[in-house]
């Protein structure tokens, strides 16, 4: 309880406070939900937008997939449990098994950014590639990639995988439906705000890489099905995280002196 006391001393001294998503707002005490607003940061949909026909060619990397028939790709700050990578890999694994001719693309470092280090020192991605039977011919791991280069993962991407325990909802997933990817995203409270199964995107369990790998497959041999999810994931992006639109009502928050419209409902997904 130490470690909130900072945090609940700003909630009873502050007159308002701003949460970007609804999930996040609720993990505060109820006592100060009322004065906590939800509203997202915003995604830049004019940058992240979806360019049909799209290669992967990253020559920094010396990366070529201008050729490739699929690509699943997942993002993430660092390598850790907390986003699911352990669950990913072996999925991947899986995935590598059954389609010959899948390339996979991870974007991230290989650190841990949120949760705890493996107690033997290596770290997620090491533990990865010595204990799991990996074509690395078709694994390419980029490090942090400049926006740019990121976009262009985004673009090419056939299939995009997100996961993650009950956290901090990611902006890579929100960028990734503005750029119009086909989400494959976990079962978890905080994806489960954005991402409605079946309609803007994918939910399969957290935990089960068996299921992640049949999830992500189900939606590599349909794409014309999938095209109505990818449009719908850019209608959700731009309907509720748009910049545009966010950025005008954080000032309009700012300099407003009537916190009553903190109590909004989400909207529906």
């Amino acid at each position: 309880w130490l470690k909130n006391t900072p945090m609940l001393t700003d909630l009873y001294t502050c007159d308002r406070g701003l949460s970007p998503t609804y999930w996040q707002r609720s993990q505060f005490p109820k006592e100060f939900q009322p004065k906590i607003r939800v509203l997202h940061d915003g995604i830049d949909t004019e940058f992240f937008q979806p360019r049909p026909g799209s290669k992967l060619v990253l020559p920094n990397l010396l990366l070529d997939l201008s050729g490739a028939q699929e690509i699943v790709t997942y993002v993430a700050r660092g390598m850790e449990p907390y986003r699911g990578f352990p669950q990913f890999m072996e999925m991947v694994a899986l995935l590598q098994e059954r389609r010959p001719h899948c390339h996979v693309v991870v974007v991230g470092e290989d650190r841990v950014a949120y949760g705890r280090s493996r107690k033997d020192g290596k770290t997620y991605k090491e533990w990865a590639l010595e204990t799991m039977s990996l074509d690395m011919s078709r694994l390419h791991f980029t490090g942090r990639l400049p926006y740019p280069e990121y976009l262009q993962v985004l673009l090419a991407s056939s299939v995009h995988v997100y996961l993650t325990r009950p956290f901090v909802l990611s902006w890579s997933t929100l960028e990734a439906m503005a750029a119009g990817c086909l989400v494959v995203g976990s079962s978890t409270a905080p994806v489960q705000e954005v991402i409605e199964d079946g309609v803007n995107g994918l939910l399969t369990d957290f935990f089960n890489p068996a299921s992640i790998c049949e999830t992500v497959e189900m939606a590599l041999d349909n794409p014309g099905e999938m095209a109505e999810l990818r449009s719908n994931a850019r209608t959700t992006i731009l309907e509720r995280y748009d910049l545009a639109k966010l950025l005008t009502q954080q000032i309009a928050w700012l300099l407003q002196d009537d916190v009553a419209q903190s109590d909004a409902q989400p909207l529906a997904s």
